[in-house]
């Protein structure tokens, strides 16, 4: 990632003060960023979910807590 790229996208995020003060750890954690984010397999398939939908009131614990 090149420093320009760099100090751009970390303004648009909001770290003026950490750009200002610690220039070095922002290329440091971007540059990491970006070699996570290029390991990371997207899905073939936008509208599959890569875990189970999420409903409510459905409990896996062996003791679901009580309601009420």
């Amino acid at each position: 990632m090149d420093k320009e790229l760099m100090e751009l996208l970390a303004r648009r995020a909001g770290l003026d003060k950490a750009l200002a003060q610690f220039p070095d750890d922002v290329m440091a954690a971007a540059s990491q960023a970006d070699g996570i984010s290029a390991r990371i397999d997207a899905p073939t398939d936008p509208a599959a979910e890569p875990w189970p939908p999420m409903r409510v009131g459905a409990c896996s614990l062996p003791f679901p807590p009580k309601r009420g």
